[in-house]
């Protein structure tokens, strides 16, 4: 099976920050890797945009240099790159004040899709809104990017959304979660709402629980002073995870239309009940296998900043009444994994006499590493001596289902880049959704006011009162690997 490439219309994308970290690691490979693969025209142009003095001819050589790093070999192609690096200009241009926005301007071409992606700190999104519009950059038909942090809490959101709000619309605006343009996360809508199979057993009737995990094996070294500030909760859960939590459980849209799935998010934020103290767990790596631990990491011995964060989580509406949904994530796990498992109910009564033999039955979504997803089941084990249960996946690797080819599947911020310039907002947070979600948020992080978070050893899978949480449910996590 080889995946379709419908071209965008021709463009004109700014990129505020374009020789900061994201745009050399992300934005520039992927938009190469789009450029080879036919679906930016030839009339488009990147112009990159920052503080730093640099040549448009300095900032291709810093582009060949992102490509050369972050781009596979079996994709590199000598003409496309050098064609694509052709497509790049870049202006120097200061958020603050007014250097180089007339340079800027006069770079802007009629009949083309305008994008602006703020690749920058959420203090500098109001200055280049002002500027974009004092100086008849951004015009009606503009998009803007914006990047997370999108707040540090309910206020600050709020703020930020009335600051956009004073100089483009919200259906301009485009808040960016790269969470939402992977592969599995969109095939999670699919398998839901174009499949039969699993709709009639998609609620509190039929599933037990539900469990988010995104587990890292690094450590916070090198965000240090950005997350001693934020935390696991500000970073992850409050949108990273609650966007996977909202797709699970949302009520199916009347329509694949990007105010009918957001709306229909919205609903189940606003249904989340108020988390308890009791179902919240927060932990800090200690040192270990040569590495430092999170206190020297962040270099504030007294941080009470959550490296690893665990919850239940319960939705109060008629679907899911009475299904817990457990949250974790965390620094310095076990292994790097991110999935969703859902784990439904055991039969009402089993006709075997092998009670102890039977396992629920679970729907894996693994997003990372090896995207794709599996069904555990019971089926008899193979031989002679009775009738003896084992559980065995049912297992659709991307890579093996769709090939070679389509297995080649674009890196996530590839594909938000491009439904930004074709103006589908699905994929991409409201203002009223973040503010929702902050809402829920700061209550939860006021119940630890004060605490300290709870230390574990690098390589686990977190604090040990993070497995009681669950335990205590009779419940267990499933296993980080």
């Amino acid at each position: 099976m080889v995946s379709r490439v419908i071209p965008v219309e021709p463009f004109d994308l700014v990129v505020f920050g374009a020789t900061g970290d994201l745009a050399r690691r992300k934005i520039l490979p992927g938009l190469y890797r789009r450029w080879l693969a036919g679906q930016i025209p030839e009339g488009s142009r990147l112009i990159g945009a920052a503080r730093s003095a640099m040549t448009p001819g300095a900032f291709r050589a810093f582009a060949a240099q992102a490509i050369d790093e972050f781009v596979a070999d079996d994709k590199r192609d000598a003409a496309a790159e050098a064609a694509f690096l052709a497509r790049l200009e870049y202006v120097a241009v200061d958020a603050e004040g007014q250097t180089g926005w007339r340079e800027l301007a006069a770079l802007m071409r009629d009949g083309v899709v305008r994008a602006f992606y703020f690749s920058v700190a959420p203090a500098l999104f109001g200055s280049l809104a002002e500027r974009l519009k004092q100086h008849a950059i951004a015009d009606d038909a503009s998009r803007v990017v914006v990047e997370k942090p999108f707040g540090s809490d309910l206020e600050t959101a709020r703020a930020l959304n009335a600051t956009l709000a004073r100089h483009f619309q919200e259906a301009q605006i485009y808040r960016i979660d790269h969470y939402l343009g992977k592969e599995t996360v969109q095939n999670l809508m699919a398998v839901r709402f174009a499949n039969i199979l699993f709709e009639p057993l998609w609620n509190a009737q039929y599933v037990d629980h539900v469990q988010i995990t995104v587990a890292e094996t690094v450590g916070v070294a090198g965000r240090a002073s950005y997350y001693d500030k934020s935390g696991a909760m500000r970073d992850m859960v409050q949108n990273h995870m609650m966007q996977l939590l909202c797709l699970i459980a949302m009520e199916p849209p009347y329509h694949f239309d990007p105010d009918a799935v957001r709306d229909e998010k919205l609903k189940v934020i606003r249904a989340l009940d108020p988390v308890r103290a009791e179902n919240i767990v927060r932990g800090q790596y200690l040192p270990g296998a040569g590495q430092p631990g999170y206190l020297e990491d962040v270099e504030n011995p007294e941080s009470q900043s959550e490296s690893f964060v665990a919850l239940q989580a319960h939705i109060s509406n008629w679907r899911w009444k009475g299904t817990p949904f457990y949250l974790r994530t965390g620094k310095r796990l076990r292994a790097r994994v991110s999935e969703i498992a859902v784990t439904f109910k055991e039969p009402p009564h089993s006709i075997f006499d092998d009670a102890q033999g039977w396992r629920e039955n679970v729907l894996v979504i693994r997003l990372q590493p090896d995207e794709g997803m599996n069904l555990k089941v019971m089926i008899k084990e193979p031989g002679p001596g009775g009738m003896r249960l084992v559980q065995v996946p049912l297992d659709m690797s991307f890579a093996e289902a769709l090939g070679a080819e389509g297995a080649d599947m674009p890196d996530a911020y590839e594909r938000l880049i491009m439904d930004v310039i074709r103006g589908n907002q699905t994929l991409f947070m409201r203002g009223d959704e973040v503010e929702a979600a902050w809402a829920w948020t700061d209550p939860v992080i006021d119940l630890w006011d004060g605490q300290k978070p709870h230390d574990y050893e690098p390589g686990t899978s977190g604090p040990e009162e993070a497995l009681m949480l669950m335990h205590r449910d009779g419940r267990r996590w499933r296993e980080i690997r």
